[in-house]
């Protein structure tokens, strides 16, 4: 026989392409379920463990839902966009383009030899023409439907590269290429409105099988507040701003109020000799990020503008200053300071000596300001004294509203989705700029806009495309008159935001995707990925299913309904994997040393999947050596079924041992398998592949039991490993393929045990092991313990003082 191997690896790799065994078929029967793994991105030459760790469980996951008659959709496709790949021409030379199509070839080898059942005739790769020209549609479209627009917008700026810089290229506020101090510029941005989706992103939450962690990361992410906007005036000017605030009960204990160094209102209040010390604060503001900013345990920093601003409920002056801790990007970018009743804003008025006011006492510590609670009753409120909180919040809107000062309001953390890029490497923005016409969107028929070969890489300040003249130079579609196309290009979280929905439709040219395919194949019913994308990719994947739902093209509101992240596989010693730590894992040498089926098994069996852990050489060890052992057993018993032809009827004591271990691994293994749940699901596989090695020494064997027994086996293995399964499977019955068959079913009455093994303890320490007919009751079973005589042995010349039974695992006698 074919000992498992890489040879066995390839021999049904090759079946199965030569077959079409993976191709779908939305006609066959089974209720469809698309499953679908998080594609990955070809910055690397080669998968890593971490891919594996993705990909591996979940096509077992999707065999074992085809072998219970699911008709399973799994694409896989490239998010081939993106920084790496610029970065990597910049250091190297080598173009983008060249490097990322040799990725993708490299990793297509690899995920064949993963040996998982995907539809390569459905791949989608980002950076294609054929791809990308839809993505361009969908900005089109939602330019053309108010939901894209361009406005001024603070972006991260490396002075020494003098270019712009993604977030994800600011390590710890250095720019990652040169190690320079980053800082903050306006540039003219494009963005998406995501805003208009915020209460329906929210609220549909609930509707999705998605880890509660990420639903709470998206719910704070998206940051609803209700609230209310109160209006201050500049005192000495017609100016005012408003101000969005939760507790408006403390409207009366404001006793300052503070701007975001980046709000525009800023130069407008700022006394002349004020001036020089607040822009030298913005300035070192603009170096610090969002995340330092609002750090806890940062000391307070502000600069005094010279103005003041009346409280528009009492009429008071309060100084007006300027501090990081506040964002423009959040509410108003303006905040009033109620610092008895915050521990931010007490913090900053002790540090500057600032008033404090106390406004509301509460019930349960009447003696202190701090902290600040929604209950009490208000103090030092002038009319609004003695009210609760809710009669005061109500009281107070009523009197600003008729003042014209004031209303109630629902603020949103969510910010517009911000989709330019100053790089090369992505898909063009389809926008013209033309001085008679304005901004012009590309007409569909003119799709794709075509990214340039021939463009300079070295970063100077400008968009890469801006510099290329072949492509900046165009016409203007609508009046004909020479104009200038967008040179920024798109985040590729755009493109990535619906490729489950053109991997139903991969190669229409026609249309985006064919309207009533997707809405039969969608929601994805499985999605599979990293934690780390719940508030870019998973949310915005959420708000254009949304927006194309709205627009006519699709009949569903969201596009993953059931969600699973895997954990991370860590180094050897326990840290996360990088190349300077020299801790990698690539699959490639120890699939060629044990096969793409034993490096799949450690992983599911080494690591509980939504947790991971560190890698251990040790481990795939020993599932090497476990799969050998079932390798052994399968072949001792297959070679009895053909030497003995024995087909009694009944079962003897041992057929109904394996019977139960056969069953309990069914039913088990079922449940975990479901759950996502593999290194249980393995170790019931072991708990079975035990009581076959335990039969194999039966003589008398029933050999039909047997078979069926050893066919069940194979089936369940199968899923986990797929080449190991079909070659067992051959070898067996004869023909193509084990995952042709169906899940087998657990027989209950099989669970049920005529006898069962208990310990006999005394003292807690085990004397004997007795099995005893399953009804007994604890009377009889305490009779059984006591009357046996390696017991009865033990107890001489002791007293019994007590028997603790356990019902069906043990008797532990108490002697002296």
């Amino acid at each position: 026989m074919a000992k498992y191997g890489t040879n066995v690896d390839k021999k049904w790799q090759e079946k199965w392409e030569s077959t079409g065994f993976h191709k779908f078929d939305e006609n066959a029967p089974g209720e469809k379920l698309y499953t679908l793994e998080m594609f990955s991105y070809p910055s690397g030459a080669k998968l890593h463990a971490g891919h594996w760790f993705n990909y591996g469980p979940t096509d077992s996951w999707a065999r074992f839902k085809k072998m219970q008659g699911y008709n399973v959709f799994q694409p896989m496709g490239f998010d081939a966009f993106g920084l790496p790949a610029e970065n990597y021409a910049i250091k190297t030379g080598v173009h983008p383009k060249d490097s990322t199509e040799q990725n993708i070839e490299n990793m297509e080898t690899q995920l064949k030899a993963m040996g998982a059942m995907f539809n390569w005739d459905h791949e989608v790769v980002t950076c294609r023409p054929d791809y990308y020209k839809w993505t361009q549609w969908i900005f089109a479209l939602l330019y053309k439907n108010n939901l894209a627009y361009r406005k001024k917008a603070p972006v991260n700026w490396c002075p020494s590269c003098n270019t712009v810089l993604a977030n994800e290229q600011v390590k710890e506020g250095l720019c990652e290429r040169c190690d320079t101090e980053v800082t903050k510029k306006d540039l003219t941005q494009w963005f998406l409105k995501i805003t208009d989706y915020a209460e329906e992103l929210l609220q549909d939450l609930d509707k999705l099988d998605w880890p509660e962690k990420t639903k709470a990361m998206q719910k704070h992410w998206i940051g609803k507040s209700k609230g209310a906007e109160a209006t201050f005036k500049i005192d000495n000017s017609d100016l005012t701003f408003d101000v969005f605030t939760t507790r408006v009960d403390t409207l009366n204990g404001v006793t300052y109020v503070v701007l975001a160094p980046e709000s525009p209102m800023v130069q407008d209040v700022t006394l002349p000799e004020f001036k020089a010390a607040v822009e030298n604060y913005r300035i070192e503001a603009a170096k610090q990020t969002d995340i330092e900013r609002q750090s806890i345990s940062r000391e307070k920093t502000g600069v005094f503008t010279g103005s003041y601003a009346i409280n528009p409920i009492n009429g008071k002056k309060v100084p007006i200053w300027v501090a990081d801790y506040v964002l423009a990007t959040y509410g108003t970018g303006c905040v009033m300071a109620v610092p008895a009743h915050d521990d931010r804003d007490f913090e900053f008025a002790t540090k500057f000596k600032l008033p404090i006011d106390r406004v509301i006492k509460g019930k349960e510590n009447v003696d202190d300001a701090l902290p600040f609670t929604e209950h009490g009753i208000l103090v030092n409120s002038g009319e609004f004294d003695n009210l609760t909180t809710a009669a005061a919040k109500e009281a107070i809107v009523n009197k600003l509203s008729e003042n014209n000062l004031g209303r109630w309001k629902i603020n949103y953390r969510l910010r517009d989705w911000l989709v330019s890029r100053q790089r090369y490497w992505g898909a063009p923005i389809p926008i013209i700029h033309c001085d008679k016409c304005g901004t012009v969107v590309v007409p569909d028929e003119q799709l794709p806009v075509k990214l340039p070969y021939d463009v300079a890489f070295a970063p100077d300040g400008k968009s890469p495309l801006a510099k290329c003249d072949e492509f900046i130079n165009t016409t203007c579609p609508t009046c004909g008159g020479p104009a200038k196309r967008e040179a920024d290009t798109l985040d590729t979280f755009v493109c990535s935001s619906w490729y489950q929905m053109r991997y139903v439709d991969n190669n229409n040219s026609e249309i985006i995707f064919d309207k009533d395919k997707v809405n039969k194949m969608l929601p994805v019913d499985k999605y599979v990925g990293g934690p780390e994308h719940a508030c870019m990719h998973l949310l915005y994947a959420r708000f254009i299913t949304k927006a194309l739902r709205d627009l006519g093209y699709l009949d569903f509101d969201e596009p993953f309904k059931s969600l699973t992240h895997q954990g991370l596989i860590l180094g050897p010693d326990g840290q996360k994997m990088s190349k300077s730590k020299g801790n990698t894992i690539s699959p490639d040498d120890y699939i060629i040393d044990f096969g793409a089926d034993v490096f799949r098994m450690y992983l599911m069996f080494g690591f509980s999947y939504v947790e991971g852990g560190a890698w251990s050489d040790d481990g795939i060890k020993s599932m090497h050596k476990f799969v050998e052992r079932i390798e052994r057993t399968i072949e001792t018993l297959r070679d009895e079924l053909s030497n003995d032809q024995n087909t009694k009827t009944t079962m003897e004591k041992e057929e109904k041992e394996l019977n139960y271990a056969r069953h309990y691994a069914i039913k088990n293994i079922t449940i975990d398998t479901d759950k996502f749940q593999f290194n249980t699901a393995i170790a019931r596989i072991m708990e079975f592949v035990n009581a076959l090695v335990k039969y194999s020494a039966v003589e008398n064997k029933n050999t039909s039991f047997l078979k069926e027994t050893l066919k069940d086996f194979i089936m369940i293995i199968a899923p986990f490993a797929p080449h190991f399964g079909e070659e067992q499977w051959e070898l067996l019955e004869g023909d193509f393929s084990v995952f042709n068959s169906n899940w087998p079913e657990v027989d209950e009455k099989a669970l049920i045990k005529e006898e069962i093994e208990i310990a006999i303890q005394i003292n807690g320490k085990i004397k004997e092991r007795i099995e005893i007919p399953a009804t007994l009751t604890e009377d009889e079973i305490k009779v059984e313990a006591l009357n046996n005589t390696k017991i009865k042995e033990s107890l001489e010349g002791m007293d019994v003082k007590k028997v603790i039974i356990i019902k069906g695992r043990l008797v532990n006698i108490v002697a002296k």
